[in-house]
């Protein structure tokens, strides 16, 4: 068996091969005088076409630096880390409350997996935790001295009228209903998330350390049984997202500069309740990126957390697309909202506005092989960069996510080219969630199919 190190050599080979191919293919590095395009677009095209194909162009690059962040954070730091060693003793660590925020719909999931997740704990060594479910309707958690169900009133109401998944994260904060003092840890789960062994001790590293006050790992999709294989192939490009640019930006800088997830949030009492999820109807719709852009402006210094959670990708290709379109609008707010400072936001509008105006990037894929015009070297070299280095995040993304063992050579080679084939599949419904988000109703919380025994019909 490879060990950590030899892994990680391979990736970066098999990144690198990959890069120098399809720059080779596409034309980014011209070999031969007939990769050169010799015609003169404002004689052959116009000069209004010539503009328009030069814009459509050079909008390519807005993708440009989440491309690097990811680039480097996949080379930089192995890809490939040994299981979690503890820095010290769960006994010494400081008290944690795994905090679930659910809606009450799905309550025999929650109640499950929040009895896996003790169990998980336990297993560990932790003993100083507690698991809170944060409710709007009873799910009738079992009473249990390391659990506590707290159901928020239907007439509560934050002061700037935060709404969703923020209302219950604040009504949590308030003084008659926080148990937590000021120097213990929270961990925010959404109600399908599963702890492992590996992310527990990672966590129990984090707070020991104390050196950040807030922090995030890795979370994959393709665990257990998987329900979607499309949204489950798709979503590698997430897991290739969360090593690579997530990654370098907690570990090399420790901020937010491209914000964070709504899962596997890792926060100091007096942290969370200094920067606050009372930010408004703008900040509820994408309320972790809300969060994660305040504490930013504040000074709040962020970290990356060894050790991986396990989700599951939307079961059906409406909730994956629903669940996009949410997204989109809501970093939309963020990057739109006056109280955010333009310096702790300029990266997350550039990488937004990538994905705004992806209908027009992909439309010049269309263009640029209809309509070739001349470019400089280095655009043409960055343009096939960009192209190339994100079909390999796809790749990436299940090689860490399927295990070679576990599935066979066979079945994982056809896992990686199930993921190259969902490609296309994902530039469209990616597509569409912009084109909806756009022209839809902005202030609405969308949430996706989480209990896979509801789809059985008996």
């Amino acid at each position: 068996m490879l060990n950590s190190i030899s892994k990680h050599l391979l990736h970066c080979a098999l990144l690198l091969s990959l890069l120098v191919f399809f720059e080779v293919f596409s034309g980014g590095i011209k070999i031969n005088e007939n990769s050169f395009v010799s015609i003169d677009p404002w004689e052959e095209y116009g000069t209004i076409p010539t503009i328009l194909l030069y814009t459509l162009r050079f909008l390519t690059f807005l993708t440009l630096p989440q491309v690097l962040f990811n680039f480097f954070g996949l080379v930089f730091y192995n890809a490939f880390p040994e299981k979690v060693v503890l820095k010290g003793s769960p006994l010494l660590a400081p008290f944690i409350c795994i905090r679930v925020v659910t809606r009450g719909d799905y309550a025999d999931l929650v109640k499950s997996n929040v009895t896996r997740n003790m169990n998980t704990c336990l297993d560990t060594g932790l003993e100083n935790f507690l698991i809170e479910v944060v409710t709007d309707k009873s799910v009738n958690l079992p009473k249990h001295r390391r659990t506590r169900e707290i159901v928020v009133p239907k007439d509560y109401k934050t002061k700037s009228g935060a709404l969703f998944k923020s209302r219950a994260l604040q009504y949590c904060l308030e003084d008659n209903v926080n148990v937590l003092n000021n120097n213990d840890w929270v961990v925010h789960l959404d109600e399908e998330t599963l702890l492992t062994e590996n992310s527990v001790r990672g966590i129990i590293n984090f707070v020991l350390d104390g050196k950040h006050p807030f922090g995030q790992g890795l979370i994959t999709y393709a665990n257990e049984n998987v329900v979607n294989w499309l949204t489950t192939l798709a979503d590698s490009f997430r897991v290739s997202d969360d090593m690579g640019k997530l990654r370098l930006q907690f570990k090399m800088f420790h901020k937010p500069f491209f914000s964070w997830k709504g899962s596997y949030v890792v926060t100091q009492v007096h942290a969370e309740k200094e920067v606050s999820f009372d930010n408004g109807i703008d900040g509820s719709v994408a309320e972790d990126c809300f969060f994660a852009m305040r504490a930013f402006a504040k000074g709040y210094t962020f970290n990356f957390i060894e050790g991986e959670m396990y989700e599951k990708s939307p079961f059906t290709l409406l909730d994956f697309l629903q669940q996009r379109k949410r997204w989109l609008q809501g970093i939309l707010l963020v990057v739109h909202s006056q109280t955010i400072p333009v310096r702790n936001k300029l990266l997350l509008g550039i990488s937004v506005y990538s994905w705004v105006t992806m209908p027009l990037s992909t439309s010049n894929m269309i263009f640029a092989g209809l309509y070739p015009i001349p470019c400089p070297n280095v655009v043409d070299f960055l343009c096939a960069f960009i192209a190339g280095f994100n079909i390999y995040m796809y790749v990436f993304g299940v090689i860490k996510s399927f295990s070679l063992y576990r599935f066979g050579v066979v079945k994982f080679l056809a896992c990686v080219l199930g993921a190259l084939c969902t490609i296309p599949i994902n530039v469209v419904i990616e597509n569409v969630a912009v084109i909806w988000g756009l022209i839809g109703k902005k202030h609405k919380f969308y949430v996706v199919q989480k209990d896979v025994r509801t789809l059985v019909t008996v």
